[in-house]
């Protein structure tokens, strides 16, 4: 017994260690900048011109744009659709679709996804693209995948070879070091009727990112929100902070609960509890379609395809829940596609692991990691959810802000959204330029702060 005890620990030490990845040689990392661009997109277009040559992002702000407003001006504002898929015509397009936007299109006859022009307009500062080099010759995944080490300030895997490493990049996608800004989630059912589910003002901040941060190679993310409304939410707090390395830490989540004027800790707040803000429709770990510790599934990398999906959505953002939620869909005339090259990873639920998706497909944007879709399977093998990010570059900051996200649940034919619906986006991202705004101190973080916030 003794001896299959060992026999299975180091067999299982084994599988840990062939599942690591090693950095790239130096020979493949000196295509970054040349071939690839310094995050390992493909800097050529594609063959037919669809997809054009990355020529560096969209970094000048458009007429009438006020610097520091947070109130993003569509620069493709007058174009105009190239051509509309619906579920007619669908069939001439299903290998640029996902099962998701294919079930969404049968199900619902008058949707329709409009395709536009694409436009490459992800773009970082500086300082992320050479520290995005510089990973990839020292990053490596740890623990079977679950960590990241040898990695500071950009992404981690520019030229990734497996799928843990392209579910990192999109984790660690550079959103600023620290942003504030005003949140509404809420759904529609099939009637269009907008229910709202909380009303939040959010600091979240990227100690990754932040260099003078201690704790920069320990954590890579922290949220604090604070609804206001529905009154079932009111005057609560919520605040969770993600490790870099999930085996060494776990996420450490905390609420506050004004009836009972105190903070407790929620390891709950992870994986499938469902999510307060997403009224039970979305888990934890949809959060900006996948957050959280990556133990519970293998993730596999299938490669790299074109397909359509929601990119440069400025008139889908900041506007009020009417305008942009339509009756079990976001309506058609706010949405922007185009065509781009993804990432493509699937995760399957591992053998004796618990999880209300069995299977679930990501498809993550070549040039940003943050934009992208997912597909979500339930454990009957029947397609529950279908997820996506209507993100936008903010060309002032070079931010490709990709925070919002969107699910429609195929089991209720609801639409659930946590966007910043009816307010601007006032993004004051610590970067010391105008509007910055600044990174809490440890004891700001702390629980004893979080009571002191709390309402009496």
């Amino acid at each position: 017994m003794n001896d299959s005890k060992t026999l299975i620990t180091a067999a299982c030490a084994m599988l840990v260690a062939l599942t690591a990845q090693a950095a790239v040689s130096p020979e493949e990392a000196a295509r970054l900048g040349k071939d690839l661009t310094p995050v390992g997109a493909e800097m050529a277009g594609n063959k037919d011109g669809s997809i054009p040559a990355y020529s560096g992002g969209l970094t000048t702000a458009p007429d009438g744009f006020v610097a520091n407003s947070g109130n993003y001006v569509d620069p493709f504002k007058d174009e105009k659709p190239l051509f509309s898929i619906t579920a007619q015509n669908m069939a001439q397009y299903a290998d640029k679709l996902s099962e998701g936007q294919k079930l969404l299109l049968t199900r619902n006859p008058a949707y329709r996804m409009d395709i536009y022009p694409t436009h490459r307009t992800a773009a970082f500062p500086e300082h992320v693209l050479q520290s995005t080099i510089k990973n990839a010759t020292t990053a490596k995944t740890t623990a079977g995948g679950i960590g990241v080490e040898g990695a500071s300030g950009g992404l981690p895997f520019p030229i990734p070879q497996d799928g843990y490493e392209v579910m990192w990049n999109h984790l660690l996608t550079y959103q600023g070091d620290v942003i504030d800004f005003p949140i509404k989630a809420g759904y529609a059912g099939k009637d269009g009727h907008y229910v709202l589910t909380s009303d939040s003002p959010i600091h979240y901040e990227l100690p990754y990112y932040q260099p003078n941060n201690p704790l920069k190679d320990k954590i890579y993310f922290r949220i604090f929100s604070a609804p206001t409304a529905p009154g079932a939410l009111a005057g609560q707090l919520f605040s969770y902070t993600d490790p870099l390395d999930f085996s060494k830490a776990d996420r450490h989540a905390y609420q506050y609960i004004p009836g009972q004027r105190r903070v407790k800790v929620t390891p709950e707040f992870s994986y499938d509890t469902p999510n307060p803000g997403g009224a039970g429709l979305i888990t934890f770990d949809d959060v900006a379609l996948y957050s959280g510790k990556m133990d519970r599934y293998a993730f596999k990398l299938l490669g790299k395809k074109e397909m359509y999906i929601p990119y440069n959505n400025y008139r889908a953002l900041c506007k009020a829940p009417s305008e942009v939620f339509g009756p079990g869909y976001l309506k058609p005339e706010v949405m922007r596609y185009e065509l781009h090259r993804v990432w493509v990873v699937e995760a399957t639920l591992l053998p004796g692991k618990r999880h209300i998706y069995k299977k679930r497909m990501f498809y993550w944007d070549e040039d940003g990691y943050g934009y992208g879709m997912t597909d979500a399977y339930d454990n009957a093998d029947k397609l529950l959810r279908h997820g996506y990010i209507p993100g936008m570059q903010l060309y002032d900051k070079k931010v490709p802000w990709a925070f919002n996200f969107v699910f429609n649940d195929f089991s209720s034919n609801v639409v659930v959204g946590e966007f910043c619906a009816g307010t601007p986006v006032k993004a004051g991202i610590g970067n010391g330029g105008p509007g910055a705004t600044r990174a809490w101190s440890e004891a700001e973080w702390s629980p004893e702060a979080m009571a002191g916030r709390g309402v009496r």
